[in-house]
């Protein structure tokens, strides 16, 4: 894979941080973890529900050693997140970026969450919302969670989370 990064433009690479103070071309010759500067958030920038979510996956991404915590923090997150919509695209979404965390594909997952925020914007913006998020960042326990969740796979999540916690 060729990345050509600008001047001081940072690149997250399993889990190091380099920096270039030219423009400057690389070549990945085998399979690396790397996340682009342009693709990171920061904490300031999580005010909503779906950026909270990429903020945790984008910490598996770019610090795989911590990823297990982060993965807890994701599931338990994911849980509530799921209870807070109700629009069939952002569940279904939020489903299909469940599975490619189950399956530690964290790019993919980054670039499916981005492609949320248009329609979250849009649910936000209708409930007077636009800005704030829409939950406490506590999380409710986890047996109230999956009394509210109809789908199988949901309850799976549900049950696996549930064994985390214990």
């Amino acid at each position: 894979m060729n990345l050509s990064l600008r001047a001081n433009e940072k690149i997250y690479i399993n889990g190091a941080i380099l920096k270039f103070d030219r423009k400057v071309s690389l070549e990945l010759m085998n399979d690396a973890t790397f996340l682009l500067e342009t693709h990171v958030i920061q904490p300031d920038q999580t005010t909503t529900p779906l950026r909270q979510l990429y903020f945790v996956v984008q910490t598996m991404l770019i610090d795989p050693k911590n990823a297990g915590a982060a993965r807890m923090l994701f599931d338990r997150m994911l849980m509530t997140t799921i209870c807070i919509f109700e629009d069939a695209t952002v569940l279904f979404g939020l489903e299909h970026i469940d599975r490619l965390i189950a399956e530690e594909r964290y790019f993919e997952a980054l670039k499916q969450l981005r492609a949320l925020y248009p329609a979250e914007a849009g649910i936000l913006a209708s409930s007077g919302q636009a800005r704030e998020p829409m939950y406490e960042k506590t999380v409710p326990p986890m047996a109230i969670v999956a009394k509210r969740i109809d789908s199988p796979k949901r309850i799976d999540t549900a049950k696996r989370l549930d064994s985390h916690v214990a």
